[in-house]
């Protein structure tokens, strides 16, 4: 598997490395996200102990972490000694490091604390009598979100205010996503596997080497014996309780139904119960609740809706998750029928928008446009709605966008419509400047491209 991008990240992690004191990292995110591989690269050709933890005991992750230590220092004593304190084990490899700085590294570091929560008092102690005063750098890593917050950020935590640096590492995005295919593909083809694997490195591993996307479908989302069949199941038990109702508020989603009232009506919930579902999806970085970008105050807009953040799960839950008989009974044929009408409509233009909105946030780091955005989003109001927008207070912009995934070119038509659209944008109405952008996957017509020639406010992409 190839490894693309994480530059920051890395960067990060180097940094760290080179401090003149101890250094604590958090590296957390979801799983498959890239995380263990991450850390593996760092670490390479440095000294280093990994430790993966395990859902076991608390001793008999202490046990486990003992012979990996051992190990590492060549350590008999070390490795038949009955001990039964985690500090013994540190103060062994301290005293044993020579003047080359030592990584330790506890992957699914949660796990211990999970078992056994005295233990994050234990680590706060090694940490502040003993780590934080030698030439080590410590790496806690972790994939159940919720929990790793809570355990390592959280200001309840023992562990809170020793971190010298943390990364949430989160999918990788569009602009490397190529780098991933030996092949050539074309961007349309880009897209649509980007729409089913999103930037998850393990998901891209599944679609590489088949050119054919539909058979890479039936292979690895309509099979029940392949792991992405039940992913989200793998993704969600861990986290949360109540697995079912969780389930229920993303497939209400997955088909279109993104306001919190209709969210709560179909899932048969009272409306004041839904906040604390949506807020774990949140957290777990599955959901994002999404306001016209023109609000002031956006955490208490009325405006509110939920979109599935993940393209994967929101696939999984629009096409899969409904037709589970059709796959159980081998049927396959029959989802692929109905995914073959929907599939562009009903999921890729989306995650088109968001592709989109990604150009034209480089767009605006790279000088392209008249003015530095501060803020890019949809925007809709009753009767309208503009796939992104982009807004410059210091420099009195306004970027309006359209997205199209279509088959054929686009024409002048749609840049009439939406400058007709953008007169219903309130925000800083008669002063700002405007500029035009029309996303296309397959091109433009003659006459919009003449059009766009004669004017500096429109641009084609």
């Amino acid at each position: 598997m190839k490894f693309v991008d994480r530059l920051d990240e890395m960067s990060t992690l180097e940094n760290e490395y080179r401090r003149h004191s101890a250094s604590f990292v958090v590296v957390y995110g979801r799983r498959r996200v890239g995380k263990t591989e991450l850390i593996r690269r760092f670490i390479k050709e440095k000294p280093s102990l990994y430790f993966l933890a395990s859902e076991e005991s608390e001793s008999l992750n202490r046990e486990s972490f003992k012979r990996q230590a051992a190990d590492y220092l060549n350590d008999d004593l070390l490795r038949e000694a009955a001990i039964e304190r985690w500090e013994l084990i540190f103060e062994r490899l301290v005293a044993s490091s020579d003047s080359k700085r030592l990584v330790i590294v506890i992957d699914e570091f949660q796990y211990i604390g999970k078992n056994n929560p005295a233990f994050l008092s234990v680590f706060q102690g090694i940490w502040d009598n003993l780590l934080s005063k030698n030439n080590v750098m410590v790496i806690l890593c972790g994939s159940l979100v919720s929990m790793m917050m809570s355990q390592t950020l959280n200001y309840d935590s023992p562990l809170y205010g020793r971190r010298t640096a943390q990364i949430r590492l989160r999918p990788i995005k569009f602009e490397y996503y190529n780098e991933f295919f030996d092949s050539q593909y074309s961007e349309e083809e880009l897209v649509k596997r980007y729409s089913l694997t999103g930037g998850v490195p393990k998901y891209i591993e599944m679609f590489q080497n088949s050119s054919d996307l539909n058979r890479a479908i039936q292979e690895s989302l309509l099979n029940v014996s392949s792991y992405l069949y039940d992913e989200p199941n793998f993704l969600l038990q861990k986290e949360v309780s109540e697995i079912g109702s969780y389930f229920s508020i993303l497939r209400t989603i997955a088909e279109g139904n993104h306001k919190v009232s209709s969210i709560a009506a179909l899932v048969q919930q009272k409306q004041t119960n839904l906040p604390r579902y949506l807020k774990v999806l949140v957290d777990l970085d599955l959901l994002e609740r999404e306001v016209p970008v023109t609000e002031n105050n956006p955490d208490k807009s009325k405006k509110g809706q939920y979109q599935i953040r993940d393209n994967f799960l929101r696939f999984w839950f629009r096409f899969i998750y409904p037709n589970r008989s059709y796959v159980e009974m081998s049927h396959s044929d029959v989802v692929m029928n109905r995914l073959s009408k929907n599939f562009i409509d009903g999921h890729v233009s989306y995650v088109f928008e968001q592709i989109c909105q990604e150009k034209l946030w480089n767009l605006s780091a790279n000088g392209k446009l008249p003015g530095i955005l501060e803020r890019i989003g949809r925007w809709w109001d009753n009767s309208h709605e503009i796939d992104v927008v982009g807004l410059s207070e210091s420099d009195n912009l306004l970027v309006a966008g359209e997205c199209k995934f279509w088959n054929g070119p686009v024409g002048a038509n749609i840049l009439f419509q939406l400058e007709h659209k953008t007169t219903f944008i309130d925000w800083h109405k008669e002063s700002r400047k405007n500029i035009y952008i029309i996303f296309s996957i397959n091109g433009f017509t003659d006459e919009l491209k003449a059009v766009a020639k004669d004017r500096d406010d429109v641009m084609l992409i």
